[in-house]
Formats: C-alpha cells, sequence, structure tokens
C-alpha cells in the first residue's frame, strides 16, 4: 500500500498499514475523566458525556459532536440549573449530568454556583450575555437520546 502526506510517500506492507489504520482511530478517540463525569470522543465523530464509571446507557448522553455540546452551553442563561438544560430536551438525571461535566470541563468557563440545588455559573461575562435572538436560540429544543 502507497501512502502519500505532502511531498512525502512511503511504501507500506498490509501489517504497517493495519498498524496505522489502528494509531489513527486512536487518536481519534480519547476518553477524559474528570472528578464525576467523563467525555469521549468517539470515532463517528460524536462527543459522549457520562458519569465517570457508570456502565448503563441511562448515565450518557451522545452528542452529534463536541460543538453541538458548546452550542447548547451558550445558549444556556449566565447563571443556569438542570431544568435549564432540560428546556432542551434532555431528560432525567443526564440534566444534571451535562452542568457538571461543562463545571468540570476545562473548554468552558464555568463554574459552581451552588450543589444544592445544583447550579452553575459562566465565568465568562460577555458569553453570558445574551440578545433576544440568543434567548430564541436557547429555547429551541435539541433531539435527545
Amino acid at each position: 500500500m502507497e501512502i502519500t502526506i505532502g511531498d512525502d510517500q512511503r511504501v507500506l506492507s498490509r501489517d504497517a498499514a493495519a498498524d496505522l489504520q489502528d494509531a489513527i482511530g486512536d487518536a481519534l478517540t480519547e476518553r477524559r475523566e474528570f472528578f464525576r463525569t467523563a467525555g469521549e470522543y468517539r470515532e463517528d465523530g460524536s462527543y459522549e458525556v457520562s458519569r465517570r464509571c457508570a456502565d448503563s446507557a441511562g448515565n450518557a448522553k451522545v452528542f452529534r459532536s463536541f460543538e453541538e455540546l458548546r452550542r447548547l452551553y451558550e445558549r444556556l442563561p449566565g447563571e443556569f440549573a438542570a431544568d435549564d438544560v432540560g428546556r432542551t430536551g434532555i431528560t432525567g438525571s443526564r440534566r444534571h449530568m451535562i452542568v457538571r461535566h461543562v463545571v468540570e470541563h476545562p473548554a468552558f468557563d464555568c463554574e459552581m454556583a451552588s450543589r444544592k440545588p445544583l447550579r452553575a455559573a459562566k465565568t465568562d461575562l460577555d458569553a453570558a450575555e445574551e440578545s433576544p435572538e440568543d434567548a430564541d436560540d436557547r429555547r429551541a429544543e435539541l433531539p435527545a437520546d
């Protein structure tokens, strides 16, 4: 098998090509565990949020991509709770899991506002300000698993 990357061309045996394919697959998938939640970039491009160490589908929410989770976060108000996440179509305890995940994940400027009731607050004030258009977008529903 011949592989060309830029101006570099390589000839690989079938076994070497299979090893390369596995390595590329591993590079495209990644699971990061946080205190209570985990996030996994899956081979199909989707992003799964799950409870850390959980083994049932009821403890996970799959987004079409990480960007879909980012858009959900951007539509949330400056301070939000599980009920706000639930307005997007996510149900049950997965709403709380999403709140915890965005607090734990370093890609989101967010911190825990209170534990009982569970509330999070955006720390990036520019992201927390929303226009009337953003409020309409926030009310739009996303399909739930």
